[in-house]
């Protein structure tokens, strides 16, 4: 599923950097569209790291604590 994911990745950049002109309109509301989109995708990952910091202070702290047991 990895492999999967990383080559639509890269066909998808590689179309994005050959991309021919495009006479093409953007909606306004497109912005507004993007913005919501950067939004979500930095408040996921500030979940996302708010989860897996909890976690790896708690594997230090551990570690720390069975290194000063021995």
């Amino acid at each position: 599923m990895r492999r999967f994911f990383s080559s639509f990745f890269l066909v998808v950049l590689i179309m994005t950097v050959f991309a021919i002109n495009a006479s093409a309109y953007l909606d306004p509301s497109v912005m507004t569209y993007a913005i919501q989109v950067v939004a979500g995708v930095v408040i996921a990952g500030g979940a996302a790291l708010a989860i897996y910091w909890k976690k790896i202070k708690l594997f230090f702290k551990k570690r720390k604590q069975n290194k000063n047991k021995k």
